[in-house]
């Protein structure tokens, strides 16, 4: 991730009801998360009002390039 991805990222909402910053989402998967499940774990995202729908997305986006990066 380039400079501006990174800042854009530290902008960038990863769970609007726990405030959980994207860039924190990328760094559990660039560290080994491997599921929703495991990013939660790691983050504390999926626990807000909305049970994880908003940021269930990101995450299998998340995951999914990283897939493809392999």
């Amino acid at each position: 991730m380039d400079l501006d991805q990174d800042m854009m990222a530290r902008l960038k909402p990863g769970c609007i009801c726990q405030g959980i910053r994207l860039h924190r989402l990328i760094e559990a998967v660039d560290t080994g998360a491997d599921s929703f499940e495991a990013v939660a774990r790691l983050t504390g995202i999926g626990n807000g009002s909305c049970g994880g729908r908003r940021c269930r997305k990101k995450v299998e986006e998340l995951l999914a390039r990283r897939r493809g990066e392999r």
